[in-house]
């Protein structure tokens, strides 16, 4: 093995660090950022007494497959452990470390994941003491900015921008049902609200393997249960149920027509029912897993909440600033239609800015948000597990590539954001 000489030298720093005026490594930080664009905004945004910025071109090199002279040889490794100047692997000496918070800040999408991944495996192949320490942080830039007249808000992700609208949207409101008694306003109805919202969250979750529109007919039209798969009779029957719950939700699907499936091993059946969208046709089955799994027991149990608002169709009433209703009313279809305009209500004369990228955010945006001590989050980077942690990096980012496909054809279906 040969290390090219004056890699390590911290005296021969890149070119491409900004680096900062103090030479205190526990004051001193450094901001590792994908590319030269947000480099640029960065370098802008930093305080020059304390934050160095490194920019990175590309995606380094995964350090978990390369030997050492292909790692030492290339040039974006070769740059950013000349600029931590600790050395790496047995060489690595904690005391030369130039900086005591290593920030890693990356683009909101699905290649600042994968740089942030490879960075990691960097650190935690060859500074693992650094990462033990605690001196590995990531950075939390928002990635939505909300602005209403003159006030303006920075919102971290997407779960963040829901309960902005959600707020928003059930301010001085109050729904009830058109034959109900109860009136739900202020905390009831954000409570109703929020509930409605996690019931459409797990729908996406399950859209990927069913029809989110017969998902949502099961649980509102049927009282289907895996018990039922043994007997074809009463699953017939609830197929009825199911084809009168979508008819309200989405009639477009109709006729469902669906197709048993026997299992003669578990002595059970499942149903497949294909329906198109556009051009494409999806088929959903509904079977054993589907009937146990946990996301459609959630969905029940939400459902039994949201009932509370009463039976459709609602009506929103607008109230004053003393919560008082003012009279002015307007009829709403279903408890779909519910969220759709408490959404639209809370979307109302926002100008709404989605962060793809640091670079579409300018310095003043970058430092406020992201970068100053103040008022900026930082994610420490911990290793709580080491067997797991193990794991994990040489499953996820070794060369052996059967454990990742298994891996992958296991987890799936567990995947929240899918970035395509």
């Amino acid at each position: 093995m040969v290390q090219r000489k004056g890699m390590l030298d911290a005296s021969n720093l890149p070119g491409k660090l900004a680096d900062c005026q103090s030479k205190d490594p526990t004051e001193s930080e450094l901001y590792i950022v994908e590319g030269d664009s947000a480099g640029g905004t960065a370098k802008q945004a930093r305080d020059r007494r304390f934050q160095a910025i490194l920019p990175l071109r590309g995606k380094i090199l995964n350090v978990e497959r390369a030997r050492l002279e292909k790692m030492l040889s290339n040039q974006e490794v070769g740059t950013l452990i000349t600029a931590l100047g600790a050395g790496i692997g047995d060489g690595l000496d904690l005391t030369k470390l130039r900086y005591h918070r290593v920030i890693l800040m990356t683009d909101a999408d699905v290649d600042g994941s994968h740089i942030r991944t490879l960075l990691l495996t960097f650190f935690y192949r060859q500074l693992s003491d650094a990462l033990r320490s605690g001196y590995i942080y990531i950075a939390q830039p928002p990635l939505y900015r909300v602005k209403k007249g003159k006030k303006e808000q920075f919102l971290k992700d997407d779960d963040a921008f829901d309960r902005f609208i959600l707020d928003a949207g059930t301010d001085r409101l109050a729904i009830r049902a058109r034959d109900g008694a109860h009136t739900l306003k202020g905390e009831l109805l954000r409570k109703q609200l929020d509930e409605l919202l996690r019931w459409r969250k797990l729908l996406k979750a399950l859209e990927r393997r069913a029809e989110p529109a017969i998902i949502a007919g099961l649980v509102r039209g049927t009282t289907l249960d895996a018990e039922a798969l043994t007997d074809k009779a009463r699953l017939e029957d609830e197929m009825k149920k199911l084809e009168a719950a979508v008819a309200l939700i989405d009639p477009d699907l109709l006729p469902l027509a669906p197709s048993y499936v026997h299992d003669a091993e578990h002595g059970r059946y499942s149903v497949e029912i294909a329906t198109r969208a556009g051009v494409s046709t999806r088929t959903t089955r509904i079977d054993f897993d589907l009937l146990e799994g946990g996301e459609l027991a959630q969905l029940r149990a939400i459902d039994g909440h949201i009932r509370a608002l009463g039976a459709a169709p609602f009506v929103s009433i607008e109230l004053d600033d003393e919560g008082n209703e003012q009279g002015d009313e307007a009829e709403i279809g279903t408890i779909d239609d519910v969220w759709e305009h408490v959404n639209k209500r809370g979307r109302k004369g926002l100008a709404i800015q989605r962060y793809k990228g640091l670079g579409e955010m300018n310095a003043d945006q970058l430092w406020e948000t992201t970068m100053n001590p103040e008022t900026r989050v930082l994610l420490q980077v911990r290793v709580d597990d080491a067997v797991q942690t193990e794991e994990i990096f040489s499953v996820l980012m070794g060369d052996q590539v059967e454990p990742r496909r298994e891996f992958i054809e296991t987890h799936a279906l567990d995947v929240r954001s899918l970035d395509i």
